[in-house]
């Protein structure tokens, strides 16, 4: 199966010729039927044995291999041709820190199911589409800490990112430590790009490091970092604590774009914003394709011509037509 995938036809509308087969072997068949009678008698008393020969057997071989010819020649005319690719890469080397927003605000209902669980579930797809990066995860709310190292081991990482949830630590929002925990996980590293996607939902609130400082700390690393906004525009469900159970509550969502926008310029990045599921996952489509580009990849084809083995195929089919006509056959289709 595995030859027959490789196999391409230059010319395959040659095909079609194929159509004539059945209509040769209709005309055969009316042509035996217009050449031979059938004579009827009562007994065969009389008559001589009828010595024993291949050579009725043989009777049809003609428009066999004259079938056998126009296939073996139809193919060739197609021109089938082996395809063989390959390509060199020469990739730059990436590694990638996500730095997630755990914080209470996360919970809210704008994305399905929330932002928490909706930017986890994009988060993973992305991981799964970039099999040859290091990709590590650092978590921030209240501060922040790695969840993962870099690693390429993304099956481990997918389980620990699987495991992130609201409560893990203090609540609040420090950007500023979240990215700068990401940064020192990636200060060391010898790649020629280093890339951070800061997910955040609110405004800095917490920590000792303000974000702009933490970006300019990036940049001395030359770590770029694309930063996403999320929320909604306006207001937001947000589930609070009431006696009467978890109740969800208009609030205004509060994203500060100008400190992302910021953080995004200064370390040669890019500011998303993402109001709901399909926003954020084309943000991260869009961030996949713009570190693709970092990838140095060349392709080389290669086509063998393979209709010779058919064309000779169809000449031995001919000559051997015109063996049996004029030797064992001469007789029996006179």
């Amino acid at each position: 199966m595995a030859l027959f995938k490789s196999i391409e036809f230059a010319h395959p509308f040659f095909f079609w010729f194929l159509l004539l087969i059945p209509v040769m072997v209709a005309w055969y068949i009316w042509r035996q039927k217009q050449l031979y009678g059938y004579l009827n008698v009562s007994t065969a008393k009389g008559f001589s044995a009828p010595v024993k020969s291949v050579v009725p057997k043989l009777r049809h071989i003609d428009i066999v291999l004259r079938s056998l010819t126009l296939i073996a020649l139809i193919v060739a005319l197609a021109r089938p041709q082996s395809s063989l690719s390959w390509q060199n890469s020469t990739t730059e080397g990436i590694d990638i820190v996500i730095a997630f927003d755990i914080s209470g605000s996360m919970l809210a209902a704008d994305f399905q199911p929330n932002r928490l669980e909706a930017g986890k579930n994009i988060a993973i797809d992305f991981i799964k589409n970039r099999p040859n990066d290091r990709i590590g995860l650092v978590v921030f709310s209240g501060e922040s800490f790695t969840q993962c190292p870099l690693t390429i081991d993304h099956s481990v990482l997918v389980n620990l990112f699987n495991d992130i949830k609201y409560g893990m630590i203090n609540d609040g929002t420090a950007i500023g430590m979240g990215l700068a925990t990401a940064v020192n996980r990636l200060k060391d590293s010898q790649t020629k790009s280093k890339v951070v996607i800061l997910l955040t939902d609110g405004s800095n609130n917490m920590g000792s490091i303000a974000p702009i400082t933490a970006a300019e700390i990036a940049k001395q690393f030359n770590v770029r970092v694309y930063t996403i906004g999320v929320g909604t525009h306006g207001y937001a469900p947000f589930p609070v604590q009431t006696p009467m159970g978890i109740q969800y509550q208009k609030a205004l969502v509060d994203i500060d774009e100008p400190t992302l926008q910021k953080i995004a310029g200064i370390t040669g990045g890019k500011y998303f914003r993402a109001t709901d599921n399909e926003k954020l996952k084309s943000i991260y489509e869009q961030i996949d394709k713009l570190e693709k580009a970092k990838i140095d990849v060349t392709e080389y084809h290669k086509k063998t011509e393979m209709f010779l083995p058919f064309a000779i195929l169809a000449l031995l089919f001919l000559t051997l037509e015109f063996i049996f006509k004029n030797t064992l056959l001469k007789g029996a289709l006179t």
